[in-house]
């Protein structure tokens, strides 16, 4: 599993490509991200977004709060990891900051919770 900018061009390394954002990128039209599932309903809610805010100085707190959120979504969770059927997971986000957004976060509570 990896995560990668929607901006970015897809590859066949990619597998299964799963937009995470609530938003859609700016900018993109739907066939060119080349999507096997949008998982909105993942994506962090819209108030803990609009506090996030992509500050990095908040970003523990972030994904703690995050992390709480993804505990009450197993369903959606479920059908996450289902829709990949064995292959590469790619977590598509629009944000700048690479390291500090909510695709990362999730692959950080699915590493987790897959053991």
């Amino acid at each position: 599993m990896h995560c990668k900018r929607a901006y970015e061009p897809p590859q066949q390394r990619d597998g299964c490509r799963v937009l995470v954002d609530r938003l859609w990128p700016r900018g993109l039209k739907r066939e060119d991200l080349h999507l096997d599932m949008w998982c909105k309903e993942l994506a962090p809610s819209d108030e803990l977004r609009r506090w996030f805010n992509h500050d990095s100085r908040l970003w523990a707190a972030f994904y703690q709060r995050y992390h709480k959120e993804l505990r009450g979504k197993q369903e959606e969770l479920q059908a996450l990891l289902e829709a990949a059927d064995g292959r590469p997971l790619t977590l598509l986000y629009a944000a700048r900051d690479s390291e500090h957004n909510n695709a990362v976060a999730l692959a950080m509570f699915l590493r987790k919770v897959m053991g």
